[in-house]
């Protein structure tokens, strides 16, 4: 198969929906074969599946709940059994918890930590292993979030998580670059996915965000995917320890209302 990806094998997690089934579709498009990733829904992991497969690539289907190491582990493991190998690493996969601070349980913030931080840590940590004993280079791409850097009250633990997957990445660029190991984060602002269906069918919520985007909509995901094409690709290969805002320029021009 041709494309700026053809040969190369890339895990996406949270592949089923949103964000992370695009970016599997593209990157499929482009020639690679993935590793679909998914936790609760195998009927939308099967959909994004199918969808990469009719791109011309193939793809493998492997549950996984990124919190806990044995599965990690599995991912890469099941690549190299399946695929031969593992080039790309996108960790997408995350939640949110609502809650202000003075409520924030112990069980939310492990949830949302395990999840969007040491899920990434561990995940980067056994796709590198694989790397750095074969001498190969590799693509870490993490997608974050624009409140790595923006607050957002009543969100404390997902900021907190995504405060902390930015320093990762500087550091990991620092560490992996020798080994030919680029560490990117995307950090998408206002997406419509799934995860934001609520707030968008809430018209005067979508109103107030709106009006705080300059480009004056939300994005799409297709849009984060082709960001992810580029770090993947060798279109990005001098690309490592930055974070790449996909926002409409909402960093910019947000205040609370």
């Amino acid at each position: 198969m041709s494309g700026r990806l053809a040969g190369k094998v890339a895990i996406v997690t949270g592949s089923g929906s949103g964000i992370g089934k695009s970016i599997a579709i593209r990157l499929a498009n482009e020639g690679a074969s993935i590793v679909v990733d998914y936790r609760n829904h195998i009927e939308q992991a099967q959909d994004t599946k199918s969808k990469v497969e009719a791109a011309g690539s193939k793809a493998i289907l492997v549950p996984a709940d990124v919190s806990v190491l044995s599965d990690t582990q599995n991912l890469v493991d099941q690549a190299y059994k399946q695929l031969g190998r593992c080039d790309i690493l996108v960790n997408n996969a995350g939640i949110e918890i609502e809650a202000p601070f003075w409520e924030v349980t112990e069980k939310d913030y492990d949830a949302v930590l395990n999840v969007n931080l040491k899920g990434a840590f561990f995940l980067a940590q056994a796709f590198v292993r694989r790397l750095r004993d074969a001498k190969l280079p590799g693509r870490i791409i993490n997608i974050s979030s624009v409140h790595e850097d923006m607050v957002f009250p009543n969100f404390s633990t997902y900021c907190a998580s995504k405060g902390g997957m930015r320093m990762l990445m500087r550091d990991l660029a620092v560490e992996l670059g020798p080994l030919g190991i680029t560490v990117n984060n995307i950090a998408p602002g206002a997406i419509a996915t799934p995860i934001n269906a609520k707030m968008m069918d809430n018209k005067a919520q979508l109103d107030a965000l709106l009006k705080n985007i300059p480009l004056g909509r939300m994005g799409t995901p297709e849009e984060v995917a082709g960001l992810a094409l580029f770090l993947a690709s060798d279109d990005g290969a001098y690309c490592t320890g930055s974070t790449f805002i996909i926002d409409g320029g909402l960093i910019r021009n947000y205040h609370e209302q």
